[in-house]
């Protein structure tokens, strides 16, 4: 008969290997989750032990929401992560390299939650969620791949890892008008003063609204003050030290990210 799978030792072996700063790897399988229900329940366990450094959960990610990534990582579904209080970074923000195995940056459109979304009685959809969105703003996340190979990351593993969230870098927030469009934003970054991307929004509200479902699945609910990421709009990448990195959302500004 299989062990039944323990969430605080996923999540113990976890903590361990960023406190080692250890390369990413997926959990041994006598631990691992093996499927998404106990993936976030070990991110969950991961929670509780992260939250008296790193404070409160303040907002919610989505990962892997192309489907080359769900491919890559054999799902065919985006995934989840947490935000952490004191991984909230306000414009322009110095982050240091140093204190990350390997970080790598997205850039995304986020929004601040105005009214808590407790459990619909259909599932949340992009057009029933608009009227909770109270704000908006470009924001890059941090991500901590920890050098993981993508190729040969399970994203039981990945989701258990709090999906690589490090924190955000969030601009100014832009009051949302709820009758206009997130889809076809267009986005523009640039690193040392060189145009380096470009691109425009896919469908934020879905994404937000995929987010909420997954929060009333996973005992959470999207509450008043809370940021949520809502996917990377522009090829993830690298960045050095020195770099000065910004990103802008045509009608809602600029963040601005200094690597040291």
């Amino acid at each position: 008969m299989a062990e039944s799978f323990d969430p605080e030792k996923a999540a113990r072996y976890v903590l361990q290997a960023h406190a080692s700063r250890a390369e990413y790897c997926d959990l041994p399988p006598e631990i691992a989750p093996r499927n998404v229900a106990e993936a976030y329940a070990a991110q969950a366990a991961l929670a509780r032990l992260l939250e008296p450094d790193e404070g409160s959960v303040a907002g919610l990610k989505i990962a892997t929401t192309t489907k080359i990534m769900q491919q890559l990582m054999g799902i065919d579904h985006p995934c989840g992560g947490l935000i952490f209080a004191r991984r909230v970074f306000r414009s322009p923000a110095e982050i240091r390299l140093g204190d990350h195995v390997n970080l790598v940056l997205e850039c995304e459109l986020a929004v601040r939650i105005g009214r808590a979304l407790p459990k619909p009685a259909a599932p949340h959809t992009a057009g029933s969620i608009k009227p909770a969105v109270a704000a908006v703003m470009p924001g890059f996340e941090l991500i901590e791949d920890r050098k993981a190979d993508y190729k040969r990351t399970r994203a039981l593993s990945m989701i258990a890892d709090d999906c690589w969230n490090a924190g955000v870098v969030l601009g100014a927030e832009t009051a949302f008008d709820p009758a206009h469009s997130l889809a076809g934003v267009h986005g523009s970054l640039q690193i040392d003063g060189r145009a380096s991307g470009e691109v425009t929004t896919d469908d934020p509200l879905s994404a937000l609204a995929w987010v909420a479902n997954l929060a009333i699945e996973q005992g959470r609910i999207l509450e008043p003050g809370m940021i949520v990421i809502t996917g990377s709009i522009i090829p993830t990448f690298p960045v050095g030290p020195g770099n000065r990195v910004v990103f802008t959302l045509d009608g809602f500004g600029s963040t601005e990210l200094i690597a040291k």
